[in-house]
């Protein structure tokens, strides 16, 4: 099962990505990030809502506050993502900010030990790690004259800058650390209610509607700053297709014993958002870009075909 969650997770997320840039991209609203913060925050406050009052999830503040950090470090880490995707390409982006599932991997390896997994299944995440990191040194090295031809295409022009890369790295390493903590931290949930998975998700999407709440005050009561519904629209399209996969990874993570597989998987939305931004955004892609995508789809289906 973990496989088909990771794998819901994955074309979800890569959605949010899409629509995430669209909803983000406006270089002349500084305030964007923020904005699209508030819409995921909405959109998980009222899955969270539906949960507890009619799923019947339990949620204490005790749960609450042991999920604060691994939700800290998430909404920290989408909150710079948000505010990358102003000075950079989604094709570029993506992939830097998801080469955290390779780090998620060797983390789980690292404490857990290499001799737990066959080597069809280490092939298999390294296949799909080296596919992921691929995808972000291909963008970072591409040569100029392509970067022009992309940029032409899609009507968006960015400049070189070390603002533009240091966000993207920033978000992988925030969210490698949530990702391994979160594995962490369930085990913990595990012992105190009957459906921790339900529970944890509750607990990061209130933080998260919290966070919308505190950026709602200081973007439009403190800054007076206006909201245009056909500006927001594709934000809150991206919050819906985050918390689906969300709701999916949850579920995928708490797998223990296939972390390793699972969240490596996962980051590798990555190769999906890279070639929706082709069609969608029309941002093109070399055969480098191709190289490391079947890399990843690759590593996806042996995995899955390992886990049969």
């Amino acid at each position: 099962m973990w496989f088909w969650l990771s794998l819901v997770a994955l074309l979800c997320w890569s959605g949010s990505d899409l629509f995430s840039k669209i909803g983000c991209r406006d270089g002349s609203d500084k305030y964007s990030h923020l904005k699209m913060v508030m819409a995921v925050g909405t959109v998980m406050g009222l899955h969270a809502a539906y949960e507890i009052f009619v799923g019947g999830t339990v949620i204490t503040l005790q749960i609450l506050l042991i999920y604060l950090p691994v939700s800290l470090l998430y909404i920290g880490s989408m909150t710079l993502g948000y505010l990358g995707l102003r000075y950079i390409e989604l094709s570029i982006s993506s992939p830097i900010c998801n080469s955290s599932g390779a780090l998620v991997a060797v983390l789980a390896i690292a404490t857990g030990g290499a001799s737990d997994y066959p080597p069809l299944a280490l092939a298999a995440v390294a296949l799909v790690c080296i596919g992921a990191i691929g995808l972000g040194v291909v963008d970072a090295r591409e040569d100029e004259s392509l970067r022009a031809a992309r940029q032409e295409a899609g009507n968006y022009k960015y400049a070189k800058s070390a603002l533009a890369l240091a966000l993207p790295v920033a978000y992988c390493l925030l969210d490698a650390l949530g990702t391994f903590a979160d594995n962490r931290v369930l085990e913990v949930l595990s012992t105190m209610v009957e459906n921790y998975e339900d529970s944890a998700n509750a607990a990061y999407e209130l933080t998260f509607l919290l966070a919308a709440v505190l950026c709602f005050l200081y973007v439009v009561v403190i800054k007076r700053d206006s909201l245009v519904p056909k500006a927001e629209l594709p934000k809150y399209t991206g919050a819906v297709f985050e918390t689906a996969g969300q709701f999916a990874y949850i579920y995928a993570i708490a797998d223990t014993q296939h972390l390793a597989m699972s969240a490596p998987i996962i980051s590798s939305y990555c190769a999906a958002s890279v070639l929706w931004s082709r069609l969608f955004l029309k941002e093109k892609l070399s055969w480098k870009h191709y190289g490391m995508i079947v890399l990843v789809v690759a590593g996806i289906f042996i995995m899955g075909v390992f886990d049969l």
